[in-house]
């Protein structure tokens, strides 16, 4: 196995180790097999990546932080301009502080939570002390990654704009911040396992990883606004709730020492940015046994609650689902989109992304003096079909794709029943709520006037979910492990884009041109749609 440069620099430092009482030569054995295994690991921010297998041939983690670094050209503004330092570094240290953490909880919680140490290390003459302390800067080499790629460019320009005591400043305080972060988290982890199941604590994670894929989505909206920060004069009020504001604690170094303030609140604040991490160790040391003992509920999972019969849902659900057997795959589709993790770490995050994309494109491109009244910018709702290609392409795809043998034990042969129950569900489960919000929302800003338009989108959403089933292949869901979803599988995605953009230009071109075009429109959508359902998903005799 090739030696890692990080475990190079890390040797200069072996003395630190051993006064610490940790045996050094078996915590870097353990750091290279991680390190090593860790290479074929593909980031959470690449999770949606259409082929996996070529990435995993690849360091994926040290290729993907370019995007870090785009992001990190945000704080440019904070750290290089100006000089009120408590509002500029606060923001700057809330913005790391959030990137940091999230990626450490989406990423690296496998390592903070691996219970395979316990058996594989914890049988062998390796003392507790070394097995975690491998453990720590297993997650410590990697957040030095993504702080350098996150902070390199604006340190430089901070170096060189603010002076060489910013610089210094800023990589201590970005060293005391990646520790508190660590601690922070692992102590979020105890408590939660100290009250829940692995089970909950599972899918805390998984949101975590689905807001941080969301929000690099959409954050290059936040990117471009943020230049518009020019004025930072900004006057600081101080309030007694204010201490609780962590990024305000690191920014009061540099009020204090480029500044020379001396008040109360800076001098508090300053204590905080030094004591607070030192304490966060020694907090996480007497709590490690805690932890470990509390790890062994990732083991267990939590028993399943029995639902109640609710004779409504049971009622509404015969009249989407003429047959039982659609119904029975309905249950099974629901079902599956609910507790399979990898699925919703897919297709969530293009699910908020369709909800924030047409407020995007309404508030982009809507001029000074709109008239909401009789604008037509309530067709920016088309955008949140958006998701529908890929949840369509999503549906063919499960983590537990081998257990589709069971099919073959079922007595049909066409599988219709399965596809439609499935696609319904996707329909009644995901999408039409978020489609209801954005309908609230819309008739809110323009007005119930455009219910009729709203009903025609929806309608128009339901062909299209059928048409996207067409253009996919009409695979049989749930049959197909992730990996197999390739590049040309990725385009047809992309390509779906164009008949949505047509279904959306010929709406806007009815309701502009022909009286009562909406109307019309409508029906004729809800004739075709009604056909469309029928023809395809006609079960073979």
């Amino acid at each position: 196995m090739k030696d890692f440069k990080t475990l190079q620099l890390l040797d200069k430092f072996h003395f630190i180790f051993v006064k610490m009482g940790i045996d050094y030569d078996i915590m870097r054995k353990i750091l290279h097999i991680k390190l090593t295994m860790d290479e074929r690991k593909v980031p959470t921010i690449f999770n949606q990546s259409t082929n996996k297998k070529k990435q995993e041939q690849k360091n994926g983690y040290i290729k993907s932080l370019w995007i870090y670094i785009l992001f990190g050209l945000v704080l440019i503004p904070f750290m290089g301009f100006g000089h009120n330092y408590l509002f500029q570094m606060s923001i700057a240290y809330a913005m790391i502080i959030f990137l940091i953490m999230t990626s450490l909880i989406s990423d690296f919680s496998s390592v903070l939570l691996d219970v395979r140490d316990r058996n594989i290390l914890s049988t062998k003459p390796i003392s507790s002390k070394t097995i975690n302390a491998a453990k720590f800067m297993h997650i410590s080499i990697y957040l030095a990654y993504l702080t350098i790629a996150l902070t390199t460019i604006p340190l430089l320009v901070g170096l060189f704009k603010q002076g060489i005591i910013f610089f210094i400043l800023t990589v201590l305080e970005l060293v005391l911040i990646n520790i508190f972060i660590v601690v922070l988290t692992a102590i979020l982890y105890i408590v939660i396992l100290r009250f829940f199941d692995g089970e909950k604590l599972k899918d805390i994670i998984n949101y975590v990883q689905i807001g941080l894929s969301l929000v690099l989505m959409i954050g290059y909206q936040v990117l471009i606004r943020s230049f518009e920060f020019v004025n930072l004069d900004v006057v600081v009020a101080f309030h007694w709730w204010s201490i609780f504001l962590i990024p305000m604690w690191f920014a009061a170094p540099y009020e204090l020492l480029l500044n020379g303030d001396t008040s109360l609140f800076t001098m508090v604040y300053c204590s905080f940015a030094l004591i607070i991490p030192i304490v966060s160790i020694w907090l996480y040391v007497k709590l490690v046994p805690t932890f470990e003992r509390n790890l062994q509920k990732l083991l267990n999972t939590s028993k399943s609650k029995k639902e109640k019969k609710n004779y409504l849902k049971e009622f509404l659900l015969k009249i989407i689902c003429r047959t039982s057997e659609e119904r029975a795959f309905y249950r099974f589709a629901s079902l599956m989109m609910k507790q399979e993790r990898e699925f919703k770490l897919k297709v969530y995050p293009s699910l908020g992304f369709s909800f924030v994309i047409p407020f995007i494109f309404m508030f982009t491109m809507r001029s000074e003096n709109v008239n909401y009244s009789v604008s037509m910018g309530y067709l920016h709702i088309y955008f949140s079909m958006l998701i529908i290609p890929t949840a369509v392409l999503m549906l063919s795809h499960s983590g537990k794709y081998k257990a589709a043998w069971i099919y073959k034990t079922f007595p049909t042969k066409d599988y219709m029943d399965l596809k439609k129950g499935s696609l319904k569900a996707f329909l009644i489960k995901l999408y039409i709520p978020l489609y209801i919000v954005l309908s609230i929302i819309f008739c809110f800003i323009y007005g119930t006037r455009i219910i009729p338009d709203l009903l025609a989108v929806f309608v128009a959403s339901c062909m299209y979910t059928v048409f996207c089933h067409i253009f996919m292949g009409d695979k049989i869901p749930f049959t197909k492990p992730y990996d197999e979803i390739g590049d040309a599988q990725g385009w047809k995605s992309v390509l779906l884009f164009i008949p949505l953009g047509m279904i959306a230009g010929l709406h806007y071109f009815i309701a502009t041109r022909i009286s009562y075009g909406t109307m019309i429109y409508l029906i004729v959508l809800i004739t075709i749609n009604f056909a469309l359902w029928k023809i395809v998903f006609k079960r073979s005799k």
